[in-house]
């Protein structure tokens, strides 16, 4: 359990610094990245997955609640297991989160708009509307849990598999949270993943962030049930539709 722990940390810290990074780069006042636009931070995302599952392998490289909460639907974890993961997750995540703001305090501190402020840290909705926006946060996730498990059999000689997924490691992870950013990300930032938006939200309320504002707490539910409900049904939808052998 202390092996799992600390692999989830670890490969949830990374993925938060290299994650929120590149959005602080790509929207902060004087940041030399600033204006990359939408497509930068998709692939600055899918990197960032990519190096944390890479520095997480010792657990699975879940970093992700709705991850192990939709293998936990499956009973390839154990509840016990679950909470540990879902707690290294969000220490991880926290100090991700912490460490992005060291990087660019300055750039923080630049920055006039709190909303940009915010959105270093956490998500937020195009056109908010809190029903709609768990919609899409529950299909998003439900993408990214989904395609995982099927990662994960696809991979696995012992299914009767091809092994050409297993031996490309984080790699189609990586390359599927671009593609649900790119695709699916607009309404809501794509957090799914509820880890990676309250962690970091955490952090924003407790930062002594210049100008900070709101850490829009009223919002914070939504990226958190959505990715949940999604994992569980992508955990469902697997024992159906990516059935094992007999």
């Amino acid at each position: 359990m202390a092996t799992i722990f600390l692999s989830e940390v670890v490969g949830t810290a990374m993925l938060l610094l290299l994650g929120g990074g590149v959005v602080a780069t790509a929207i902060l006042a004087k940041s030399k990245g600033l204006g990359g636009g939408w497509l930068l931070i998709n692939f600055g995302w899918g990197l960032a997955v990519f190096a944390g599952v890479t520095v997480s392998y010792s657990s699975g490289a879940h970093l992700n609640p709705a991850v192990t909460i939709g293998l936990l639907t499956t009973q390839s974890v154990t509840i016990g297991q679950a909470f540990v993961y879902w707690g290294a997750q969000m220490v991880g995540a926290f100090i991700g989160a912490v460490l992005v703001w060291l990087t660019f305090k300055q750039h923080l501190d630049a920055e006039t708009d709190p909303g940009a402020k915010l959105g270093v840290f956490s998500t937020g909705p195009a056109i908010r509307n809190y029903g709609w926006n768990l919609v899409t946060e529950i299909i998003a996730t439900f993408v990214l849990v989904f395609v995982v498990i099927g990662f994960g059999r696809a991979g696995d000689p012992e299914l009767g598999s091809p092994a050409g997924l297993a031996a490309l490691g984080a790699v189609p992870v990586a390359l599927l949270v671009v593609g649900i950013g790119a695709s699916l990300g607009g309404p809501t930032g794509y957090a799914i993943n509820p880890a990676r938006d309250l962690g970091p939200r955490i952090a924003h309320a407790l930062l002594p962030i210049k100008g900070k504002g709101s850490s829009d707490w009223a919002y914070a539910w939504v990226p958190v049930v959505g990715p949940l409900i999604g994992g569980v049904l992508a955990g469902l939808a697997s024992g159906a539709l990516l059935p094992l052998p007999v």
